[in-house]
C-alpha cells in the first residue's frame, strides 16, 4: 500500500511558565501512514497525543522534524500554499461541544468550509451541505437548526460532517468519542468505519481507549512523555505486546469473560513532568522491568517483527534481539 504520510523525528517544545526551561509535548515522534489505513495512537492523558496531531497538520508549528504529505514537504510551505493542502487534511475534534460556533446554523457550520476555500455557488453548497448532513445519518431540517438543539453525538456528526466537506485525504480523529454516553460511542465508531470504505479516507485516530483504538486501527503506536515507544499492526500489538508500557496498558483493558481475567500490572506513581523528563529511559521510575542501564542510557529502537511485518519496540530489553 502506499505511503500517504510520513513523519520524521518531530519535535514540539512549549516555554515553561517561569520561562527557564521547555515542556517536551512532542519529543522526536517518527511514524508513516499508509494510503486507506488507520493509524491509533494511544497513551495515557497528557502523553502528548493531541499536540501531535495538531503539530501534523501544522495547527501547532513544529519546533523541528519533518512531515510529508502525500509526497509534499508541509515545513516548506508559505501559508497560502499551506492552507490549499488543508484542504485535503482535516481533524474531528474531542469536544462536539465546543468545537461548533453555537452563533451558525448546522448547515453554515458543515458549509463553512467549502466557503472559505471558494468551492462552488451558494446553490451547490447548500446541495452538498444537505447531502453530508444525510451522510452521517442526520435529517436535511438540521441544516436550519443551531447545535445546542442537539445532543452530543449529533454534534460529533456535524463535526464529522464539516470534516469531510471538502472531501480530505487524511482525518485525525483526537479522542472522537471520549465525550460521548457509552450507548452513542459505538454509533460513531460504526460511521467513522463506514465512511473510510466509502470515502477512501486514512485516518489518525488518537485515544486513551484500547477498546476503541483495537475496533477500527490498522497500526497502533504507543506514546509516552512526547514519544513513541511501541509501534506494531494492532493485532500483533494486543495479542502480544512487548514494550513494559503497553503490556501495563493492555493489562488495564477490562475483558467481559470472567474466565479470562488476566493480571493486572499496575504502575506506581504518575507520568512525569514532561518539563523535567528522567533521565535515561523517561519510563524507567515507574517500570516493572527496570535495568541500570534504563536510568542513564535513552534507549534505541528496535525491529523484533517476524515474516517482514515491522513491531518497532525502543526499550533496553531488546537490546542485541532484534534490528536497531
Amino acid at each position: 500500500m502506499s505511503e500517504l504520510l510520513r513523519v520524521r523525528d518531530l519535535v514540539r517544545h512549549f516555554p515553561s511558565r517561569d520561562g527557564r526551561g521547555v515542556v517536551r509535548a512532542v519529543d522526536g515522534v517518527s511514524l508513516t501512514l499508509g494510503k486507506g489505513e488507520t493509524l491509533g495512537i494511544v497513551g495515557e492523558s497528557g502523553c502528548g497525543k493531541s499536540t501531535l496531531g495538531r503539530t501534523i497538520l501544522r495547527l501547532i508549528e513544529p519546533s523541528s522534524g519533518s512531515v510529508v504529505f502525500d509526497g509534499t514537504e508541509l515545513s516548506t510551505l508559505d501559508r497560502r500554499r499551506m492552507r490549499a493542502l488543508r484542504r485535503q487534511m482535516q481533524i474531528v475534534f474531542q469536544d462536539p461541544y465546543a468545537s461548533l460556533d453555537p452563533r451558525l446554523t448546522v448547515g453554515a457550520i458543515v458549509g463553512e468550509p467549502l466557503v472559505i476555500h471558494g468551492i462552488g455557488s451558494r446553490e451547490t453548497r447548500r446541495k452538498a451541505v444537505l447531502e453530508l448532513l444525510q451522510t452521517v445519518g442526520l435529517d436535511e431540517e438540521a441544516a436550519g437548526r443551531y447545535p445546542h438543539e442537539f445532543s452530543g453525538g449529533q454534534r460529533q456528526r456535524i463535526g464529522i460532517a464539516r470534516a469531510l466537506a471538502l472531501r480530505p485525504k487524511l482525518i485525525i480523529a483526537d479522542e472522537p468519542v471520549s465525550a460521548l454516553d457509552v450507548s452513542i460511542q459505538s454509533q460513531i465508531l460504526n460511521l467513522l468505519a463506514e465512511l473510510k470504505q466509502d470515502f477512501g479516507l486514512s485516518y489518525i485516530l488518537i485515544s486513551h481507549d484500547l477498546a476503541v483504538v483495537e475496533h477500527l486501527s490498522d497500526t497502533v503506536a504507543v506514546m509516552y512523555l512526547g514519544r513513541i515507544v511501541e509501534t506494531a499492526a494492532a493485532e500483533t500489538l494486543f495479542a502480544r505486546p512487548s514494550h513494559p508500557y503497553t503490556q501495563a496498558l493492555i493489562s488495564s483493558v477490562p475483558t467481559p469473560d470472567p474466565g479470562r481475567r488476566a493480571q493486572r500490572i499496575m504502575l506506581p506513581g504518575e507520568m512525569p513532568n514532561p518539563e523535567d523528563p528522567p533521565p535515561g529511559c523517561a519510563f524507567h521510575p515507574r517500570c516493572p522491568m527496570a535495568m541500570d542501564i534504563c536510568r542513564s542510557t535513552p534507549p534505541r529502537q528496535h525491529d523484533i517483527g517476524t515474516g517482514g511485518t515491522p513491531h518497532l519496540v525502543t526499550c533496553h530489553l531488546f537490546d542485541g534481539a532484534g534490528k536497531a
